[in-house]
């Protein structure tokens, strides 16, 4: 029997109705499979929670159940007065996990520093167009006409060189798709022939390491018994992939999970009266949409753009949809973030200047295919029953719907597609807490092609959002942010449709979990009683 199938054959000795899985194994029942381990590839929470917060680390990162960035494996960071040089002074002593393949012979050092970044923004790098090479996050935040150089100062000594002041700069590199990577490993599975190790047997330096994965049904670590913080409180952490929230709901119950994402709104109140459950929530940083692919005919037009808006009925989606968690949304950021435009007027439910609107813009006949995740997210709980809804009211104005899904990784790699046929359902949970992670992130020029899924580039919102980045002034920056709000108000790449309260569940023998307010699900500081 091979080491994997032995790991992933252990995963059901840790099943918690065992007394002495307490002391050591903790049971997630995450909600889907990871795209992948490499979190710069990616832009999904799902992802993230299995890559870059048990893997890996960043130089700095957000203190859990906070948007406070604290020191990771930089001890301290420097900014010129001119903002354009950043010195982070990097910890000593960090060690890399090592697997069947590698065992590291040096410490952590500025050479990884200086690799994890370079193979996102070099074409000449030999890893950036390993396992596709989409580093969607350092494309849509211009990083690369952000970084004119990394300097290495000596081992432990690292300066970014900007080529123009960046607000959120220090907040951005504490960013999952920031995670520090080995220079040795990726050079010794270079010269291995096989490159896409990095992405399928990750190598880190954070609080747990990667043992197996068996897609759509377990993820196994072990704690980090080198690591160099605090060392997770469990020894053991799985993954157990469960899709369906009410099988999550029933593992809870029956004692075979310790923790579970995304509860259906309609248990929660069920839930809250259930010993063998805790119910923790926090208002969510996110919001939910319908993206436009906007270079597409008719839907390059925003006439016809608002026209959709007013057809869709948000009150009865959250009501349906969210039963009282959800807040319906107008802007594209949520309202608990600093800059939100409250002055902005939401879009007016009336099918019939809906129908009126589409007539005058020369419409008729319309076919829209409507893309339903195959997920549950906090931003949204159930796609398929918002896309089911949306039919209807589309229905009332004319307008042919066919709802389509594809497995989650390919529905993701799918709607980035520039030509993509037709209108997306997704959302966004804050990384950082700031404004541009929404706006430029999902909307901006740079992002059209990957995380900007309505495929729109508009040079006045662009350049809102552009110059909000280089101004350090608060005031300046809401200022901007707002105006760009109202742009996008006016532009209708997206049908907004909800802010949602995060809920999670965990059973009564665990503890420290922390709701997160970036949407991570973070586990090294979580025990079993």
């Amino acid at each position: 029997m091979s080491l994997k199938t032995k790991l992933l054959g252990m995963a059901a000795a840790f099943a918690l109705t065992a007394g002495a899985a307490h002391a050591q194994a903790l049971v997630y029942c995450s909600e889907g499979s990871p795209e992948g381990f490499d979190p710069a590839l990616y832009t999904a929470g799902t992802t993230f929670d299995a890559s870059s917060h048990p893997i890996y680390n960043q130089l700095v990162e957000f203190k859990v159940g906070t948007t406070e960035v604290i020191p990771g494996l930089a001890e301290s960071y420097e900014v010129s007065d001119d903002s354009l040089m950043v010195t982070f002074n990097l910890r000593k002593g960090v060690k890399f996990h090592s697997n069947a393949n590698f065992t590291p012979t040096r410490d952590f050092n500025a050479d990884d520093v200086i690799f994890s970044f370079d193979r996102q923004g070099n074409p000449e790098n030999p890893y950036n167009q390993v396992s596709g090479g989409t580093w969607e996050y350092y494309g849509a935040m211009s990083m690369s006409d952000l970084i004119k150089s990394i300097e290495k100062v000596d081992d432990y000594t690292v300066v970014f060189h900007l080529t123009r002041p960046e607000a959120p700069f220090i907040a951005n590199m504490a960013m999952d798709f920031a995670s520090i990577v080995s220079k040795e490993y990726a050079d010794a599975m270079l010269a291995a022939g096989t490159p896409e190790m990095l992405n399928q047997e990750p190598i880190g330096t954070g609080p747990f390491t990667f043992q197996a994965y068996q897609k759509d049904a377990v993820i196994r670590y072990v704690r980090n018994e080198d690591y160099w913080g605090d060392k997770a409180k469990v020894e053991a952490l799985i993954f157990a992939i469960t899709p369906d929230a009410s099988v999550r709901y029933q593992k809870i119950q029956a004692g075979e999970c310790h923790v579970m994402a995304y509860p259906n709104p309609a248990d929660i109140e069920a839930m809250k009266a259930d010993s063998n459950a805790v119910v923790l929530e926090q208002e969510g940083l996110n919001v939910g949409y319908l993206a436009y692919n906007t270079q597409v005919a008719p839907f390059d037009n925003p006439e016809v753009r608002r026209a959709l808006n007013m057809a869709i009925d948000k009150q009865s989606i959250s009501d349906v949809v969210f039963q009282g968690s959800g807040q319906i949304a107008k802007n594209p950021i949520p309202p608990t973030m600093w800059s939100y435009n409250d002055a902005i007027v939401d879009d007016v439910y009336d099918p019939e200047a809906a129908k009126a609107a589409l007539a005058a813009a020369g419409v008729e006949n319309l076919d829209l295919k409507i893309w339903a995740m195959p997920v549950q997210r906090p931003y949204n709980p159930n796609a398929r029953r918002m896309a089911e809804l949306m039919q209807a009211d589309f229905a009332k104005i004319g307008v042919n719907v066919e709802i389509v899904s594809y497995e989650w990784g390919e529905y993701l790699e799918r709607s980035k597609a520039v030509d993509r046929d037709g209108a997306v359902l997704l959302g966004w949970t804050g990384d950082n807490g700031d404004p541009d992670n929404f706006l430029a992130v999902l909307l901006g020029c740079d992002a059209v092609g990957g995380s900007n899924r309505a495929q729109w580039c508009h040079e006045p919102f662009d350049e809102a959002v552009q110059a909000a980045k280089v101004v350090s002034d608060p005031a300046e920056r809401t200022a901007l942010y707002e105006k760009a709000q109202e742009i996008f108000k006016e532009q209708a790449p997206w049908a907004t449709i909800a802010h949602s309260v995060v809920f999670m569940v965990t059973r009564p023998e665990v503890d420290g979990y922390i709701v997160h307010p970036l949407g991570g699900h973070i586990f090294n500081q979580v025990g079993l009683k």
